[in-house]
This record gives structure tokens, sequence and C-alpha cells, in this order.
């Protein structure tokens, strides 16, 4: 035990305030979709994971949630021996079973009809999708919705190939539906399930 210990990444230096202030970050890159939110972390997870995802992940889930991890990030036991300790959480390996989903590249995200949408009687049970991405561009896709005044273009890199027919779908089923939260290196921005996808290029 003492030598795994030795080995684990450190979380939050101070992990009250440091948690208060991401959880705060995470609610205003939902209350703006769309619009990259700065995020500074000095969070160091082991690779594949990046410090702003690293930092939602411990900040959202806890010993009552359970968390799914792609196949690479899954594949590290030091990432996984982080996750556990740092959250308290389940390690599941049916993203339907996860309260919180986290890809390691848009290209491993799950589809998101493969994730628990919540229910008519509790929405809040839904998945929320982490993906890690390598950054943000002001165009691509047009977003309309609570928190955009007009319409808001924006995409992210390496999205995939039919994501947005998915956001499609997932707006369809408001308020049921899947959360998402995407983590570059030094910002977040959310695409929730309130936002309404009106226009693609």
């Amino acid at each position: 035990m003492r030598s795994e210990l030795s080995t684990l990444h450190a979380g939050f230096r101070d992990a009250v305030h440091g948690s208060q202030a991401v959880f705060r970050t995470v609610m205003r890159a939902m209350s703006v979709p769309a619009l990259p939110v700065n995020l500074p972390t000095n969070l160091a997870p082991p690779a594949p994971l990046i410090a702003t995802a690293a930092a939602i992940l411990i900040t959202l889930a806890d010993f009552e949630t359970a968390i799914w991890l792609d196949a690479h990030l899954a594949s590290s036991d030091a990432v996984c021996q982080f996750a556990s300790f740092h959250t308290g959480a389940r390690l599941v390996r049916d993203p339907r079973e996860a309260h919180f989903a986290l890809a390691s590249t848009p290209q491993s995200m799950p589809c998101l009809a493969t994730l628990s949408q919540g229910t008519p009687e509790y929405p809040d049970r839904s998945t929320t999708l982490i993906v890690q991405v390598a950054g943000f561009a002001a165009a691509g896709l047009a977003f309309t919705g609570p928190g955009i005044k007009t319409v808001r273009q924006f995409s992210f890199s390496g999205m995939p190939k039919g994501f947005a027919q998915q956001l499609r779908d997932n707006h369809a089923q408001f308020p049921q539906g899947v959360d998402i939260v995407l983590a570059a290196s030094a910002h977040i921005a959310a695409l929730p399930r309130s936002a309404r996808l009106v226009r693609e290029r």
C-alpha cells in the first residue's frame, strides 16, 4: 500500500478551495454554452489524462457515482488509481452505467445515445461526458439556447463524423439527455443538452 501511495499523483493542493473554483468554472461554462472558459489548475495527473479533465473529474465525481474511462485511459493503472483515490467513485466498463464518462480524445468518445439519458422523473441522472480536446474554434457549428444571446458558432479539434446529428438527437430529448464538457489544455467549454444546434458547415 505504501509503494502504491508513493506513486499516486497528487490532487488539489487545497482540496476545498480547488474544487470550489473548478465547480464554479464548470457551472460558468454550462451557463454560456459553446464558449471557452479559462480553467487554470496546478494538477499534474498521470498521462494521458490532462490537468483540466482531471480537475473536472475529481471535482464532480464522488463515492456515490460511477466513472467510465475509455480504453486508452482505462489501460493506465496510474489513471485508474488517480480517479479512484481522488473521487472514491466506482470504475465501470459499461458507459451506460456511468454518471461521468471520460474520453481521452474525441475519436474515443462514446456515442451519446449509448450513455444514460436520465428519466422523465429524474433527468439529472443522465451521464455527463468529459472529452479531452486539442483546442476550440469560433466556427463550424452554430448554437442557440439558454445562455446564448443570438447564435454562437463553435467547434473543437477532431470533432467526430456524425457528431452534429448526435447533438440534434440529444437535444430532442430535453430535459433528458447528456451534458458534454470539453477540456483543452487551459480552457473548457460545455455543450449542455439545452443547447440547440441550428446550423453546421
